[in-house]
């Protein structure tokens, strides 16, 4: 793979798969409908911006000839059964006849662990209906199945810390439910690798990390991680599943993308961890990075930042 095409390249895991690219020294170009979202990317000296309108067939298709490979990194986590349709489901469908048009056949995939028209969740009944479309359409496609993925610039942890910031006390809805969280970049490098990889194409992995946690200890793992109450973080309260919809509903009145929704909770239903029937990570040669490892080097950080700025305010230095 000499030159890649990256829809969603400027987010969280999009940014990570376009500097291991670069340090490969493939050129990778990113396709954005704003470019001033791509302008860390641009400090890459490999990295293409693209302005694009994804809803332009042919300019589209034009924008996809060239390219040796296709990754759709393209997701949203909240909105209504048509928002989930119109992302993960229209768009791959417009993104397979795009390739067919400029003659790419190769495109990675990134779905979500417990994708299944099974799913009382909106979001992951439609996470598997893009796969079905993608494996179904006679390109040679990878499909990634992640878990929750951690990382330093994640909305994940980093969310459970900045609220043990600011409220003493934690009430959680779906407490009791099971993640089994990924490095961001062993996704990333899970990506490079299937691109590298003929031997992947046609294949789903579930990429995990090692080990298993519940919702409730994730949480709790985000306080101590960052120093929060001496270390021990703030007491989490589960909440019983009346109460935790009634958060959910409030949550996603308030402004901008909701901590937690009510499609969340039907999504945490099932276990979100692996179910042994697929490969894994290790299938892909990588061996994945605890939390345990990787969670203090940045939510460590951001709590001394904080014992920083509270120092300042009451010695009048700020």
């Amino acid at each position: 793979m000499k030159k890649v095409l990256i829809f969603g390249g400027t987010g969280f895991v999009g940014t990570q798969v376009c500097e291991k690219l670069n340090q490969l020294q493939c050129r990778v170009t990113v396709a954005t409908r704003r470019s001033a979202s791509a302008r860390h990317l641009q400090l890459l000296p490999l990295v293409d911006v693209a302005p694009i309108d994804l809803h332009d067939p042919a300019a589209l298709a034009a924008l996809v000839a060239g390219h040796d490979a296709v990754v759709n990194l393209i997701a949203i986590l909240h909105g209504s059964e048509e928002a989930f349709q119109k992302a993960h489901v229209q768009w791959p469908l417009t993104l397979i006849r795009a390739c067919k048009a400029a003659g790419v056949r190769r495109l990675v995939h990134i779905s979500a662990l417990g994708a299944s028209t099974e799913s009382e969740s909106m979001y992951q009944r439609s996470k598997a209906r893009g796969e079905a479309a993608l494996l179904g359409s006679g390109l040679d496609v990878t499909v990634l199945r992640p878990s929750v993925i951690f990382g330093a610039d994640d909305k994940f942890l980093n969310t459970f810390a900045s609220l043990q910031q600011i409220f003493p006390v934690i009430p959680l809805a779906g407490s009791t439910a099971r993640f089994q969280p990924v490095w961001v970049g062993d996704v990333a490098s899970a990506v490079v690798r299937c691109l590298q990889d003929s031997d992947t194409i046609g294949q789903v992995y579930e990429a995990c990390g090692p080990d298993v946690f519940t919702l409730r200890q994730l949480v709790q793992l985000a306080g101590r991680y960052a120093g929060i109450g001496q270390g021990h973080g703030r007491p989490v309260i589960g909440l019983p599943n009346a109460l935790a919809r009634v958060q959910a509903f409030f949550m996603e009145l308030a402004p901008g993308d909701p901590v937690l929704s009510r499609d969340n909770l039907d999504a945490m239903k099932t276990d979100n961890v692996a179910s042994g029937k697929l490969p894994g990570l290790q299938a892909l040669g990588i061996t994945p990075a605890s939390l345990e490892a990787i969670g203090p080097t940045y939510l460590g950080a951001r709590g001394l930042r904080s014992g920083l700025m509270a120092k300042r305010k009451t010695s009048g230095r700020f």
